[in-house]
């Protein structure tokens, strides 16, 4: 399970998935969408429940989806070995995570440092964070696999986020064990044995351990004021263009209590609609790994699977992360 290729194949559908809704329901487990907004609809529901294995099922062409899973395969067989340092590394964590009374242990250290670092860091954690906004904003800006109005989309999802996230209570005690029993509860879900075990994970099984991250990371957004899934309740999807096989929508979505709005592409195959930033991705990285090695060394699998910002484009711009039909979210 590598997050670099989570983050990037998910960028995409992220982008398209978190910003979209639509008025009609089609079956979500069928591949694409009867309409645009059908298509649509359907991902935000898989998003929502955390099927990312039914996302990309939906989302991408049968023959994309195929290409999809033999490119993950091959991309897995080309990562380095696991060392004994990864080892001892992932042994330590999980232990630590897993272990005989991991929660208050875990709290217990935690807790003496709460108070110390609140009156080290309170005071500069506006200051960090507008920094880390600007630094974010500046990474996208410089992106060239994100078009402009995807970058456009993103930065007026952090200028909400920004502001969320220097009044977030992060110093609070409570919080902070409810924090400590969350990573606890999923870590323990996630079930990992060792780094190996980890390394040799298959598509489908990599898929069911990404949907039990992704429901601790949307339970911790939601115990500081965030919730992901009350931004995917309010998508409102409408049509602007559909002609020759390609669409358009308008997503209109709220991101703490903020109105913003996105704009989806989408494409047409074998009569049913699919999101045009998904298919364009997993093909272009299917053809950058079928590139000679030297020629290839770029990270493929970057667009092979893209997970978080709970969205992000095309569906992608929620996620903290980022699977349906477009871009990532904006101010209209």
């Amino acid at each position: 399970m590598r997050v670099p290729t989570l983050r990037y194949a998910l960028l995409p559908l992220f982008s398209a998935l978190a910003l979209t809704a639509c008025h009609s329901k089609d079956d979500p487990s069928q591949p694409g969408g009867s309409t645009p907004e059908s298509a649509v609809q359907s991902s935000v529901e898989l998003i929502k429940s955390g099927d990312f294995n039914g996302l990309w099922k939906h989302a991408l062409p049968p023959a994309d989806y195929a290409t999809l899973r033999t490119d993950w395969a091959t991309q897995q067989k080309m990562q380095p070995p696991v060392t004994d340092q990864d080892r001892a590394r992932f042994n330590d964590t999980m232990q630590q995570l897993t272990g005989p009374d991991a929660e208050n242990k875990l709290y217990a250290e935690l807790q003496p440092k709460l108070a110390m670092m609140e009156s080290k860091y309170k005071d500069q954690i506006p200051v960090l964070i507008s920094v880390g906004e600007a630094m974010m904003k500046n990474a996208v800006a410089q992106s060239k696999s994100v078009t402009a109005e995807q970058k456009t989309q993103v930065n007026a999802a952090l200028d909400v986020l920004g502001p969320w996230a220097q009044q977030a209570p992060w110093f609070d005690a409570a919080k902070a064990k409810q924090t400590v029993s969350i990573a606890v509860d999923t870590a323990r879900k996630l079930d990992l044995k060792s780094a190996d075990q980890l390394r040799a994970m298959n598509f489908d099984t990599t898929m069911t351990k990404y949907a039990i991250g992704y429901a601790g990371l949307k339970q911790l957004l939601v115990n500081y004021g965030l919730s992901v899934d009350d931004t995917l309740d309010s998508i409102k999807v409408t049509e602007l263009e559909n002609s020759n096989g390609h669409a358009r929508v308008k997503i209109d979505y709220t991101l703490l209590g903020k109105p913003l709005s996105s704009e989806s592409k989408l494409v047409q195959v074998d009569n049913r609609w699919y999101s045009e930033d998904m298919v364009d991705n997993v093909r272009q990285a299917h053809q950058r790994l079928s590139q000679p090695a030297s020629a290839a060394s770029a990270p493929a699998v970057a667009a092979t699977s893209a997970p978080f910002s709970p969205v992000a484009s095309g569906t992608s711009a929620l996620a903290p992360a980022s699977a349906g039909a477009g871009s990532a979210p904006t101010k209209d």
